[in-house]
């Protein structure tokens, strides 16, 4: 796998999912922001290009990692998938996640007031990834498998409710990105998700949640950002034209 400092970070993700942990490291954005190149997101970080580069290469030369690939899947599957784990994820942990997070705030929320903040932020992406979740659920992935079996069935256009799959594509990115600004501000207020000294292991718990669904999120965003939105937005075009 070739990269240099115009390599596209999101397609760099989607071709070798370990070249994530490296991004992750230095703090660079692959899934809401990995439209850039690895010269504008060094830039930006006011990092070594080369070091990153060579950190980079010796990521996806690892064998025996077991990561599935992604981009090989069939559209109609991919959304399946995501379906299936990271929405039905979502759904769980949102449950798990809340009565923690009350209970921590109510019992820590004087000592530690930014809690409360986390507390209002986490209602927030929980509400709006729901109602995301169900706009991909019964638009966006619907009209995705009905592209595939045009596609299969040679046919040319697709009747759609949603009008461009392009354009619905668009809203859910945005949406993306409002939920990756959100965790990175509930990651600088519990500082990195490490619990202060004075911490109970509900504290400890919840953090340690809480840090799991941020991961899941990326690779979530990752999915659809950087696999299954431009498959889509490229499916779309061949059968309109």
């Amino acid at each position: 796998m070739h990269i240099d400092n115009q390599s596209n970070i999101g397609k760099i993700v989607a071709e070798n999912y370990k070249a994530a942990s490296v991004f992750k490291q230095y703090g660079i954005d692959f899934c809401c922001n990995g439209n850039r190149t690895i010269e504008s997101a060094c830039r930006k970080k006011q990092l070594d290009p080369e070091q990153l580069l060579t950190e980079l290469q010796e990521a996806v030369a690892q064998k025996g990692t077991g990561e599935i690939d992604f981009k090989s899947f069939p559209l109609d599957l991919l959304a399946d998938y995501i379906e299936k784990t990271h929405h039905r994820y979502v759904e769980q942990k949102i449950a798990e996640i809340t009565p923690y997070l009350n209970r921590i705030v109510e019992v820590h929320g004087d000592n530690h007031p930014e809690l409360l903040v986390v507390e209002q932020l986490f209602q927030q992406s929980a509400g709006d990834l729901t109602a995301h979740m169900k706009k991909e659920e019964l638009m966006l992935f619907p009209q995705i498998r009905r592209m595939v079996q045009s596609q299969l069935t040679g046919s040319t256009k697709t009747e759609t409710p949603i009008g461009s799959a392009a354009e619905y594509v668009a809203q859910m990115e945005q949406d993306h990105e409002t939920e990756g600004e959100r965790f990175r501000t509930i990651s600088e207020l519990t500082d990195n998700y490490n619990p202060p000294a004075d911490a109970c292991n509900t504290y400890r718990v919840t953090f340690s949640l809480l840090r799991e669904f941020e991961e899941d999120l990326h690779r979530h965003i990752h999915l659809e950002n950087n696999i299954l939105f431009p498959k889509a937005i490229e499916l779309e075009r061949v059968l309109n034209n």
